[in-house]
């Protein structure tokens, strides 16, 4: 891929800190101030923090805010092809990625701003997507968190319109805490005083670490079953809180998991004091909300050459124990409705828990072929992978290459294959750069 200058601009912020990954609030309020403080310059702000299903409820959430007629910017992380994707501006036909110029101006803006001081690359390219946001008109801002919350670059937002907790589980252990009251309570710091906060559905531990915040901050909380509630019935989704029950379709997005996602999605748009959104609305953004790499169908394209005629290749960006339970259950359900072997080629990055992530594909899966992710040096290598994948049951191979792992599974096909490749966002992006422009691209 030929270099821009914003991506010799984004290295150059690489290198502006040791460390990848480092919590504090102090150097991004250092740098936003000498910005001007755009981060209290927004429209109003809907705050996501989580575990799992932040990006779809994000996705959720825009897609009602437009279906009402509303503009909204969205900052999400990571990006699955290109970094403009993580700052999302609002636009009349709805909010699309930051143009290559005008990320080169904020880029260049926050560098000079930040006069060559340690800061993280995260920490940096949050001051330039708050330059961006209040440069340009816009009803809403849907800011997702990088990582935990309390400290998350991001939490610098003093007053948001709402914030939003989706599912809390095992992730981060080496930054947020080894149990899950740990990683709620930094999850929760993006709770503010008196402002809303819309809950997904929670483990117990979770969820009083949550009402605790809420209580202490004198915030309102709304919590998946006890506020509201969603699930399927008769192929419909039904979403219930204290006003009655609303009659929706189904997600555009896959997998059970998404319907609570939907729910909490529903939950906050119904909320948001200010804003005209009716069930119409809701319901049409359910069914236009777009979030690529998450149980994505690939539609045709170059990785249908390296398989049997007539496979299904499905690609996903789930990385820790819960993300694969969900994705299990959603396999699963593609297996009842339409049978077809599954084959898993997985790529993780070695922060994360990839023995409880495969587990779940026990008795889903005749062969996972592991791949070391191209151009990512924290991630496990393919030998590694597999043996983690073999300690759990399934039957694994390491390969040298996406396209050997594509060899090797169609060698063990006896004919059509559901293939899924997982593990990583990284991988999923890789993935859907090879499937629009061939393996060479990678």
């Amino acid at each position: 891929m030929t270099p821009t200058a914003s991506s010799e601009l984004l290295q150059a912020l690489e290198r502006l800190h040791p460390k990848s990954i480092d919590l504090s609030l102090d150097r991004v309020r250092r740098l936003l101030s000498t910005l001007g403080d755009p981060q209290d310059a927004l429209p109003p702000v809907i705050h996501v923090a989580g575990t799992n299903g932040k990006g779809s409820t994000v996705a959720f959430i825009r897609a009602g805010l437009e279906a009402a007629g509303y503009r909204a910017h969205v900052f999400i992380s990571p990006h699955l092809r290109r970094f403009h994707e993580r700052i999302m501006l609002a636009g009349e036909t709805g909010a699309a990625p930051i143009g290559e110029a005008e990320l080169v101006d904020v880029l260049t803006r926050a560098q000079e701003a930040n006069a060559g001081a340690p800061i993280t690359f995260f920490e940096v390219t949050t001051a330039a997507a708050f330059l961006a946001f209040a440069e340009h008109p816009a009803d809403a801002v849907i800011l997702e968190t990088g990582l935990g919350g309390r400290l998350d670059a991001t939490n610098v937002v003093r007053r948001p319109q709402m914030t939003v907790i989706t599912p809390i589980s095992i992730d981060h252990t080496g930054f947020l805490g080894s149990t899950v009251s740990a990683i709620a309570r930094e999850k929760a710091g993006i709770i503010k005083p008196g402002r809303p906060c819309v809950v997904s559905r929670q483990p117990e531990q979770a969820l009083s670490v949550i009402a605790a915040r809420g209580s202490e901050t004198g915030s309102p909380i709304y919590a998946a079953g006890m506020a509201w509630d969603a699930y399927e019935q008769q192929g419909r989704m039904v979403y219930q809180d204290e006003t009655g029950l609303v009659d929706l379709p189904m997600p555009r997005l896959l997998g059970r998991h998404q319907i609570d996602n939907a729910g909490t999605a529903t939950a906050a748009l119904k909320r948001l004091d200010n804003f005209a959104i009716n069930n119409e609305h809701i319901a049409r953004g359910l069914t236009t909300a777009v979030w690529p790499g998450r149980l994505e169908r690939l539609g045709p394209g170059a990785l249908y050459a390296l398989t049997p005629p007539g496979s299904e290749i499905w690609v996903d960006g789930g990385h820790n124990p819960a993300a694969g339970e969900a994705l299990s259950r959603a396999v699963a359900d593609l297996e009842d409705r339409v049978p077809c072997p599954l084959h898993i080629i997985a790529g993780m990055m070695s922060t994360k828990d990839a023995g409880g992530f495969l587990a779940h594909f026990k008795g889903l899966t005749e062969f996972v072929a592991t791949v070391s992710i191209p151009g990512q040096q924290n991630g496990y290598e393919a030998s590694e992978l597999a043996a983690m994948a073999r300690k759990q049951g399934l039957f694994a191979e390491p390969a040298a290459s996406l396209e050997d792992a594509f060899a090797m599974s169609r060698t063990l096909a006896r004919g059509p294959t559901r293939v899924l490749i997982t593990g990583s966002l990284y991988l999923a992006g890789q993935v859907l750069e090879a499937h629009e422009h061939g393996l060479a691209a990678l």
